[in-house]
């Protein structure tokens, strides 16, 4: 494969954008729930539904057209999609009651989940051997940048000012503009477009020979684990047990979210070096002191500290290149890039991103707030478990330039 230094760059910019809106779309209904729930007499669980929802339609949608890309290229799955969930995004704030939206975020997370796994495999076989970590970390950490650091403060600016109707409309408009910058940028990877990939349906359940998928598969439980359960209940903690003001939790939360920024794009660069493997224990080693230290009373006395810590410590963003991205998609044949990213961001989304945070609300109401934090800390050993077991992708452990799908 060629390789295009200047297409590739634009190529980055344009994903990395793309990226951040699909997660500025998927966070905004948390951000804009205070201001919808009172409106519609939503319950808690109401609440927690929407996201369930579209958590549940985006990892299903994720493999099924992580799957169909690999068949029959990238642009025709995912232009549509940007397109599709952007006016979803768009339509919630016509929503006039909590069914019409439950439908529509539905909707809007089968939208989504395309844009995950094809935005990855684009970021990951677009780019040199040698950047590929770099890229795939820059694309992904936009979910930090734009999703947790610039959605809630833009969100709740517009639905403070203008209504909550607004916020949805405003996140809407970005995911149009950035369909048509991937019209016109987006090339079709060589493979897809000389029609090497167009194997059989059957043959892509192969990619469960790799014993890298099953590792990954069980590696991303533990993070997404980690990650919802710690963004569901830390605000809670701080508030309610720590007593903190919640403008105080705002900012430790903004500081975790920068520093997740910051490492989203700087690990996987060091992995390219360093390895996928040695990078991902590392990480899953730091990312374990975050909840740990939000349970430390000492340090709330110490707020600029207790803020560098998990300004230090929140690695999701290069967690999630790794595990979700990296690891799977170099594990197996190329031509099966996409459903590997797929299957892992299934299993992850379902059993951590769905069933995790429902566990950690039955362990808070029985044992306290402080439980469902030290339940998202096991989820980063559980990680840290399954990626000593995981074997270095080919080119990596070659020190080659290759792609990988050699560990069998």
């Amino acid at each position: 494969m060629e390789y295009s230094k200047r297409y590739e760059t634009t190529l980055v910019a344009v994903l990395f954008f793309t990226w951040g809106t699909v997660f500025l779309d998927r966070m905004s209904q948390l951000y804009l729930a205070p201001y919808f729930a009172p409106e519609f007499h939503l319950s808690n669980e109401q609440v927690g539904l929407l996201a369930s929802v579209t958590a549940v339609m985006w990892a299903l949608s994720a493999l099924l057209f992580g799957a169909l890309s690999d068949r029959f290229g990238r642009r025709v799955i995912l232009i549509p999609a940007v397109f599709i969930f952007s006016a979803l995004s768009w339509m919630s704030g016509l929503a006039h009651t909590f069914g019409h939206l439950l439908v529509i975020r539905a909707a809007m997370g089968f939208a989504e989940g395309p844009c995950w796994a094809v935005i990855s495999a684009l970021a990951e076989e677009s780019s040199h051997p040698s950047r590929r970590g770099r890229n795939v970390g820059l694309v992904v950490s936009a979910a930090a940048l734009v999703g947790l650091c610039a959605a809630p403060i833009l969100t709740t600016q517009v639905a403070s000012h203008m209504g909550w109707r607004w916020g949805f409309f405003m996140t809407g408009l970005p995911g149009i503009l950035m369909g048509l910058l991937l019209w016109k940028v987006v090339k079709e990877p060589a493979e897809k477009a000389a029609g090497a990939a167009h194997a059989a349906w059957k043959e892509s359940l192969s990619i469960l020979r790799y014993r890298n998928m099953w590792l990954c598969s069980v590696g991303a439980v533990g993070f997404m684990s980690w990650l919802y359960v710690y963004n569901a209940f830390a605000p809670l903690y701080m508030t309610e047990v720590a007593h903190q003001d919640p403008r105080t939790a705002g900012f430790l939360l903004g500081a975790a979210g920068f520093g997740s920024f910051f490492l989203g794009f700087l690990f996987p660069a060091l992995s390219d070096r360093l390895g996928r493997r040695p990078t991902l224990l590392a990480m899953a080693a730091i990312s374990t002191v975050l909840p740990i230290a939000l349970c430390i009373p000492q340090l709330y006395g110490h707020l600029w500290v207790l803020a560098g810590i998990l300004f230090l410590t929140q690695g999701g963003q290069a967690i999630a290149a790794l595990i979700l991205v990296l690891v799977p998609a170099e594990s197996v044949p190329p031509q099966f890039s996409a459903t590997a990213i797929g299957l892992a961001t299934l299993v992850g989304e379902l059993f951590g991103a769905t069933g995790a945070p429902a566990l950690g609300g039955v362990l808070a109401d029985k044992f306290g707030l402080a439980m469902p934090l030290r339940m998202a800390a096991g989820g980063t050993v559980l990680l840290f478990l399954a990626a000593l077991f995981i074997k270095e992708p080919a080119h990596l452990a070659a020190g080659g330039a290759g792609h990988g799908g050699g560990n069998q």
